[in-house]
């Protein structure tokens, strides 16, 4: 008992400490960021938000209260305790929500209202504490590329659901996980890397925007006409 006391004492202690240097890095503000990190910040939180919203707000306010990476005021709510407590639980649910074919297209088309506007709001946290020019600019970019990534997102998994086997749904849900971490991870350390990436990512996510929805036009013809097929016989 004794041990396991001295135990819990240490670990609350580390707690405190770790509490307490997130309080010190965020009292920095802005100022410990520079330009092309609080645009990159934006950047991110705009495009994560249309593929997994509840992971990128984890994942930075875990990131401010841990004292990583000193938030600007606008998005000190992210660090608050409820804040990752509500976003590591949803972040759960998502998880494996995101993973089973069918739900994973279901859980998109509710959450399609959610993330745009949030990834608006969460790119104007960056600047909207200090200029409201820039809050209003960046509420505009973080939300078209939000949009932009999740109907990348959303049309890829349509087509996905389109096979039977359930892999393809599996593996696509692992790399949007990753590249969500990844995009955090460079877009903190290495902004420039990741504006130039980001500018890759909205290439890439136009030309399969059109190809994906020349294949569901295809898919959905080739159903109407087996379905006009099948009808007559059915009268019969």
């Amino acid at each position: 008992m004794d041990t396991l006391t001295h135990w819990w004492n240490a670990f609350a202690a580390w707690l405190g400490v770790a509490a307490g240097q997130a309080g010190h890095a965020v009292q920095a503000g802005t100022q410990a960021l520079d330009l092309a990190q609080l645009l990159a910040l934006a950047g991110v939180l705009g495009w994560a938000s249309g593929i997994r919203l509840y992971a990128v707000v984890f994942l930075v306010g875990m990131a401010g209260w841990l004292g990583w990476l000193p938030l600007p005021q606008g998005l000190h709510v992210l660090q608050h305790p409820a804040m990752l407590a509500a976003s590591g639980c949803m972040l759960f649910v998502e998880f494996f929500a995101d993973k089973i074919p069918g739900l994973d297209s279901l859980w998109d088309a509710v959450h399609a209202v959610i993330r745009i506007p949030a990834g608006a709001a969460l790119a104007a946290g960056v600047f909207g504490a200090d200029s409201a020019t820039m809050g209003a600019v960046a509420a505009l970019l973080g939300g078209s590329l939000a949009a932009t990534a999740f109907a990348t997102k959303a049309t890829t998994r349509v087509a996905a659901n389109a096979s039977p086997e359930p892999f393809s749904n599996l593996g696509l849900s692992l790399l949007e996980d990753g590249l969500v971490v990844a995009a955090v991870w460079l877009a903190t350390h290495h902004p420039l890397v990741f504006g130039i990436c980001l500018l890759l990512a909205l290439v890439l996510s136009a030309v399969l925007l059109v190809v994906l929805f020349r294949f569901l036009r295809l898919v959905a013809r080739r159903l109407a006409g087996l379905f006009a097929r099948t009808a007559p016989l059915q009268g019969r």
